[in-house]
């Protein structure tokens, strides 16, 4: 157990508590198909590393793909916004230099891969079946969809879907990943596997 990279996970900024992490690592690390692990949506890196963890320990890489922008809620006027994020040369939100201090810290380079762009404009370039996918990206019923009909598809068989931030019920949070957990199931082509929090694992079947 790559307890370092662990520690560096949880010390990282991020939204994700550190119990949705671990179920990431666990079910990255108990992968039996081959083919490297993919998240959409990165911020700053802290899934990254919970998955760089697992990553190590199996002989993988960890694919990030996210244009580093920040999603609708860190835009100006919006709730998680954050100014000293915002490049006064662009005036945009810019987190891929945060991204890549949090990797470098942590010794992950190795076993990180960070592609800078919008999911799906990367999607189509991609041919590698998944051992695993992770969506955590916008969470706009729009954007939540798109990354589904863009990747979900290039999960191998065996391989395992991790969806964040599914929230049943409205009160606790935005409902487009809720959407995609439920699409997903009701394919039939998945099994759902045990999850933590909103954190929700299934299992490609066919």
């Amino acid at each position: 157990m790559h307890t370092d990279l662990l520690a560096a996970a949880s010390a990282a900024p991020g939204f994700m508590p550190d119990d949705e992490g671990r179920a990431l690592y666990e079910a990255a690390r108990a992968l039996d198909v081959p083919g490297p692990l993919l998240e959409v949506g990165s911020w700053m890196g802290r899934s990254a590393l919970f998955l760089a963890a697992a990553a190590r320990e199996t002989g993988r890489q960890v694919i990030t793909v996210d244009h580093h922008r920040g999603s609708e809620e860190h835009q100006p006027g919006w709730e998680y916004h954050d100014p000293s994020l915002v490049d006064p040369a662009v005036g945009l939100v810019d987190t891929l230099p945060s991204f890549r201090r949090t990797i470098a810290t942590a010794g992950a380079e190795d076993v990180v891969i960070a592609i800078v762009t919008r999911s799906e404009v990367l999607a189509p370039l991609w041919s590698t079946p998944l051992a695993l996918l992770f969506l955590d990206g916008s969470h706009t019923e729009e954007s939540a969809r798109r990354d589904q009909d863009a990747w979900v598809a290039k999960l191998a068989v065996g391989g395992t879907l991790a969806i964040h931030d599914v929230f049943p019920d409205p009160a606790d949070g935005g409902q487009a990943p809720y959407g995609v957990y439920r699409r997903v199931l009701e394919s039939g082509d998945f099994t759902e596997l045990p999850g933590v929090g909103s954190m929700r694992l299934l299992r490609r079947d066919r």
